[in-house]
């Protein structure tokens, strides 16, 4: 499970992707180029180009010449239609609700990677429905920053673990409360219990956790993780 790229996911890929770079350029996408599969991250060149065309016949993409054979389908002159547009805008500023969770944590630590694997990701799937990930589980090219900020946007919700201060994982909640998200945090129990958290988040609502009582910490996640989608949705 390293991309999460369901159809739906692969159509607003191609959205992102036709609007940078008409953005970036200024002029509409000559031609489609041949990866463009790859970089939606669809199965197939096939697969890819079907949803290219359903997303054409529906309005959210306009080109201005088509070729179709029984093998080939191209677009020429390919921009977003108006309604196009308005998903691209509303998917930049985390308006698109997303098919999965993001963890922001410390990484390296045993304890709380058996943790986040043996109990938190499970009781997110069994309680809510969704798969929780973690920038491990991204295969992807690019820079590890802008890939974060895409995986934090197109998420749904974000679990963030602050047993170890860590200040990227303050980030990213901050960058996920700025776009609206859903944002529940997590701490290991000893450490919550003595020291809190920084005093920006010590007033938020935190689900300390322990390997010693894993049952009561799964129900109370599950509960503040369906409070939170109920209220944002």
């Amino acid at each position: 499970m390293a991309d999460f790229t369901s159809p739906a996911a692969q159509a607003m890929n191609l959205i992102r992707y036709i609007g940078d770079e008409v953005v970036k350029s200024g002029e509409p996408i000559r031609q489609l180029p041949e990866d463009i599969h790859e970089i939606i991250h669809a199965p197939t060149p096939v697969f890819a180009r079907q949803l290219i065309k359903e997303l054409y016949e529906n309005g959210l993409i306009k080109a201005s010449k088509i070729v179709e054979t029984d093998i080939v389908f191209l677009f020429n002159g390919v921009n977003l239609a108006l309604q196009g547009w308005e998903k691209y805008e509303d998917e930049k500023r985390g308006r698109v609700p997303g098919n999965y969770g993001f963890i922001a944590m410390q990484f390296g630590d045993p304890e709380l990677d058996r943790f986040v694997e043996g109990v938190v990701k499970p009781a997110v799937k069994e309680g809510v429905g969704y798969d929780l990930v973690d920038m491990r589980n991204v295969a992807r090219a690019g820079i590890i920053d802008n890939i974060l900020r895409v995986q934090i946007r197109d998420a749904r919700f974000l679990i963030v673990d602050l047993t170890h201060d860590n200040n990227g994982a303050y980030w990213e909640a901050g960058y996920a409360e700025g776009l609206g998200k859903p944002v529940i945090f997590i701490c290991e129990k000893k450490k919550f219990d003595e020291t809190k958290s920084h005093f920006d988040t010590n007033h938020c609502t935190t689900v300390p956790w322990s390997r010693d009582d894993e049952g009561n910490f799964r129900q109370d996640l599950i509960a503040t993780l369906r409070r939170s989608l109920e209220q944002s949705s």
